[in-house]
């Protein structure tokens, strides 16, 4: 049977239910977002004489639902252009449209006989080939379709999405017995590739694997931090970043997911495992139990209510701060800030293993917590193997993507070293699962199988040896790449590495991946060889963000130290290594993913053809350190949107003009890809896609594909300059800001060096002018910029503080 999804049915308008509709619509999916029908009218209906008969009224709940997903920071849709994908409607009037949909997911509230009587009337409307699946998140799936058709069981399943769907990359799929095994393949393969999931098949077990295995650790955590007398402010200092957790750490995290559903998650999860011992000791420990209820009795959520582990606090003098509860008063106390010795030791080693092996070995308190989470976390995981899964890997995965980990429990035990763990664990009293030191006994030291930096096999306990693990060809890792030898040449600043198939990669590594001299020659050399001997290059890395910039250090030294004709040298390097791109013979394709600010967001615009993450945040924001772009961003801006426009008798180009103003002019940046698209940093041709893991591969075979079609450069295009009554108009509403008080004295001389150059300067009239024209403008006023003292103290700030400074 053949399986296809053109349209899809969201049951539940919830948290999860909504932003699940919102996810799938950024795909490109025309989605049905379906609510209950409320029974009773607000204060507000009633003054307007509305019946429950009222559609507005019939459709409130869902309505709701989609209002808060609107409204969601950080967004859960791509662009507000994505919304208009999303219907709504409610489970009485319009469930008959889950006849026509390829893919019905259940989101409605956690209950067991809700979910069976919606899904038996889901059952009587579905077609024979409809994909049907549960969000639940601890339910078990098999008792959800109960009863029900065969046709139904076999195309039933569960799809266990994390919050917020648009950013966790982790997604449990959930086969019951019945399920179609294509139909787990399917749905696996469309949830990969279309929605950019890192997919786990979990079993049906309480809580799946990543749930099963954050509750039963963060109930020993909370445990152990009340009995040793933490507090919030010294483990969230801990347990981020330096032990390879997000930033949210521990409390953060809990007030991210919210205490009420900590609550609710460890209530039911209790009785669902009464043979996890380990687990039930924390699970039912009194002191957290009765902490985490008196918050909840208070209303103190979590971030929803501005009040949980954590309180935002307005300042007299303006701005927040957040105060950290008291874990033994429930008082809000001032920010303090917590130090520990082995943690400033360790937090600037660049290696997990390395960090955590030597803050485990530490004798602070901080090494103390450590430890007790780490070996805890090790034990239990091991502990839940093979109930939860039959090998390390899908736990492994399901951790780093569900929570956003540097790594997962079984990849940090072979970086510490599986045998010399074990010991110290059981002297610590966290004895680890039988079969892993049955494992150590047959002589096997690690969980898994390297071939360099590959994983190529992971042990399975079962089996007594190591299962393959299979590679798709869609993940391309640059480490792997060039420990295989795929180094065709590099320097401290990037490296250009061998793709294969006749595609080269230029990969940067400066500290943010910021541009200087190295880079610029690297892809110089990169295209000089694509030239001779390759069909194409990519441009594009596996670091968390493309590119944050220009190598503002560089640039403020040069200007202090007045050496004028070496940053002006550097500037007319990135320009024209920037036009040959644009005009190279062959394709080269820039993957961004991250931050591409100031000159990445330039590099990547003078590509052949932009193959973007869909978590891009790209934009022009050189205006904050007291310059405009001038590695060709100003004129580029103007080339892609002002001169489409003047190509038609009669047209005004002070709308087109004032857009490109505003967005450089106030360094807007975009919040995804298809944002970057509305701000022209994208064109229509280029691609955006959803899967970070798959881009590298897409880009190639992007290059591939260019090559293949006879790809040719575009013609060399003029740019249109308004001149000096553009400028003149430009100018005025430049004053206008100032005198209204939205830009200072300073912004506004900014201001007008930006104006002169998008319009060409004091020209007698309006006329096209070669590209290099407004280039040699952009620099000189990059330079002049430079020169000035307020430009060099905005320089500074961004150095010193990360935060622009508004002089």
């Amino acid at each position: 049977m053949s399986y296809k999804i053109h349209k899809a049915v969201v049951l539940g308008a919830g948290t999860m239910g909504a932003a699940i509709a919102a996810h799938l619509a950024n795909a490109g999916i025309p989605v049905t977002l379906l609510d209950i029908v409320p029974n009773t009218l607000t204060p507000d209906e009633e003054a307007k004489g509305l019946t429950l008969n009222d559609t507005q009224v019939r459709n409130r709940i869902v309505q709701q639902g989609y209002d808060r997903a609107v409204k969601a920071k950080p967004a859960n849709f791509y662009s507000a252009e994505h919304t208009s994908l999303l219907k709504l409607g409610n489970l009485e009037d319009d469930l008959e449209t889950v006849s026509e949909a390829d893919w019905v997911i259940e989101a409605v509230i956690e209950n067991l006989k809700i979910k069976q009587s919606l899904m038996k009337k889901v059952d009587t409307l579905r077609s024979e080939t409809t994909i049907i699946s549960t969000n639940t998140s601890g339910i078990p799936v098999a008792s959800i379709a109960k009863g029900l058709s065969d046709g139904f069981c076999q195309h039933f399943l569960g799809t266990h999405f994390f919050n917020p769907p648009r950013y966790l990359k982790l997604l449990e799929v959930i086969p019951t017995g019945q399920t179609l095994p294509e139909v787990v393949e399917f749905i696996s393969h469309f949830c990969e590739f279309r929605l950019g999931k890192g997919v786990v098949q979990a079993k049906d077990s309480p809580n799946f694997i990543a749930n099963r295995l954050a509750f039963g650790s963060g109930a020993f955590a909370l445990d152990y931090i009340l009995e040793n007398e933490y507090s919030i402010e010294e483990v969230d200092s801990i347990t981020g970043p330096v032990i390879g957790n997000p930033k949210t750490a521990t409390f953060r995290l809990i007030d991210l997911v919210g205490i009420d559903v900590w609550e609710h998650v460890g209530k039911n999860l209790a009785p669902a495992i009464p043979h996890d011992e380990h687990a039930l000791r924390y699970l039912n420990s009194e002191r957290v139990n009765n902490m985490i209820h008196a918050m909840v009795e208070r209303g103190w959520l979590g971030n929803k209510t501005k009040q949980g582990f954590y309180k935002e606090v307005r300042k007299e003098e303006g701005g927040k701060e957040f105060w950290a509860l008291n874990l033994k008063t429930l008082d809000y106390e001032a920010p303090k800030k917590a130090r520990f010795d082995s943690i400033g030791k360790v937090k600037d080693i660049e290696k997990l293993g390395e960090r955590l092996t030597k803050l485990i070995a530490a004798d602070d308190r901080a090494a103390q917590l450590v430890r007790a989470f780490t070996y805890q976390s090790l034990a239990y995981a091991s502990q839940c193997i093979p109930e939860i899964a039959d090998t390390p890997k899908p736990i492994d995965d399901a951790m780093r993507w569900g929570f956003n980990r540097e790594a997962g429990p079984f990849e940090i035990w072979d970086m510490l070293g599986v045998p010399e763990t074990v010991t110290t664990m059981k002297e610590a009293g966290f004895s680890p699962a039988a079969w892993v030191e049955e494992m150590l006994v047959k002589g096997i030291p690690a969980f898994y199988q390297y071939q360099a930096e590959s994983k190529v096999g992971v042990y399975n306990p079962q089996k007594g040896g190591y299962d393959p693990i299979s590679r798709s060809p869609m993940h391309i890792n640059l480490n792997e790449e060039k420990v295989a030898g795929k180094i065709i040449t590099q320097n401290p600043g990037a490296t250009l590495v061998d793709l294969g198939d006749g595609v080269a990669c230029v990969e940067f590594h400066t500290k943010m991946n910021v541009l200087d001299e190295d880079i610029f020659n690297i892809m110089l050399e990169g295209m000089d060889r694509a030239e001779k001997e390759y069909e194409g290059l990519v441009i594009g890395n596996d670091a968390e963000n493309f590119s944050a910039g220009a190598n503002l250090f560089m640039v403020v030294m040069a200007a202090q130290n007045g050496m004028w004709d070496m940053l002006s040298d550097v500037v007319k390097k990135m320009q024209d290594m920037n036009m040959r791109m644009r005009y190279f013979p062959k394709p080269i394709v820039v993957a961004p993913a991250g931050l591409a600010l100031g000159g990445g967001a330039e590099i990547m615009m003078y590509g052949s053809r932009i193959v973007a993450a869909a978590e891009l945040y790209a934009g022009l924001v050189e205006i904050g350190a007291g310059v405009i772009p001038a590695g060709g961003g100003t004129k580029e801006m103007v080339r892609r949107i002002l001169n489409p426009g003047m190509r038609t008798a009669g047209v005004e180009p002070l709308p087109f003009l004032q857009r490109i103003f505003e967005q450089i002019g106030m360094a807007k940046v975009a919040t995804s890809a298809e944002e970057a698209r509305g701000l022209g940093i994208l064109s229509p041709a280029d691609r955006v896609v959803l899967n970070r893991s798959h881009l590298l591969a897409e880009a190639k075979r992007e290059v591939l594909h260019m090559a293949a079609c006879g790809y040719k450069p575009p013609l060399p295009e003029k740019i249109y300059a308004a001149g000096r009554d553009g400028l003149a108009a430009m100018k005025v509403g430049v004053y206008m800001m100032k005198e209204g008080g939205y830009v200072t004295e300073y912004e506004n001389h900014i201001a007008g060096k930006l104006a002169y150059v998008m319009t060409g300067g004091e020209l007698s009239k309006p006329q096209w002018v070669p590209e290099q024209y407004i280039l040699d403008l952009e620099r000189e006023a990059f330079l002049s910029l430079c020169g000035e003292q307020k430009t060099q103290q905005r320089m500074w700030n961004i150095l010193q503080t990360g935060k622009p400074l508004r002089n």
